[in-house]
């Protein structure tokens, strides 16, 4: 059963990028680049910190993340919100910050609570964007990968410190930017 919940949540957070990329293509999402940079590099960190850990399911659902915001940063370099403000500056610079400290303490518990650090600086361009422009967002993808990390969370076979930190932090952080695209789409309306 834990299989089939781990090959659901890679689906689902597959799947979640789709609508993303559409709106993207059809000029109605604008993603902040700096946040899609971010997740692509912490991503991969996470994955890479999730195997040295011996916890292959969590890199799983976090391999199928660096797919998806790749994707992401390619098209959004020509469709997307590529300018970077002083904010973005200093939430990329603090982001590359949490790199540095992940190299300095070198063990898999330290490089997940650092990449979820790092996760949740680059985060905040993003929610800054859906707070100021939410129409440029799509809420949907991010209700879905909150719904594949919550998958993967129940697929585990070990509840640990490494295996669950970063996923319980994909479901809060898309619970946090799903609710401000929505709520904020209604009150600009």
């Amino acid at each position: 059963m834990k299989d089939v919940l781990l090959v659901v949540a890679g689906l689902i957070t597959i799947g979640s990028i789709i609508p993303y990329i559409m709106d993207i293509i059809r000029g109605k999402t604008k993603p902040n680049i700096v946040s899609w940079i971010t997740w692509t590099l912490i991503t991969g960190v996470a994955t890479v910190a999730e195997i040295g850990g011996g916890e292959y399911r969590t890199a799983i659902f976090t391999g199928t993340a660096v797919l998806e915001t790749l994707t992401v940063v390619i098209l959004g370099i020509k469709y997307g919100h590529a300018h970077y403000t002083l904010f973005d500056v200093a939430c990329q610079v603090g982001a590359l910050f949490g790199f540095v400290l992940w190299a300095i303490f070198n063990s898999p518990a330290a490089a997940v609570l650092f990449s979820v650090l790092i996760d949740f600086i680059g985060a905040l361009p993003t929610v800054r964007h859906a707070w100021l422009r939410p129409h440029e967002e799509t809420w949907v993808t991010f209700a879905l990968a909150g719904v594949g990390g919550l998958l993967a969370i129940f697929a585990l076979t070990n509840y640990n410190w490494t295996s669950l930190t970063y996923a319980v932090y994909i479901v809060l952080i898309n619970i946090v930017f799903s609710f401000v695209i929505i709520t904020r789409g209604k009150k600009l309306l």
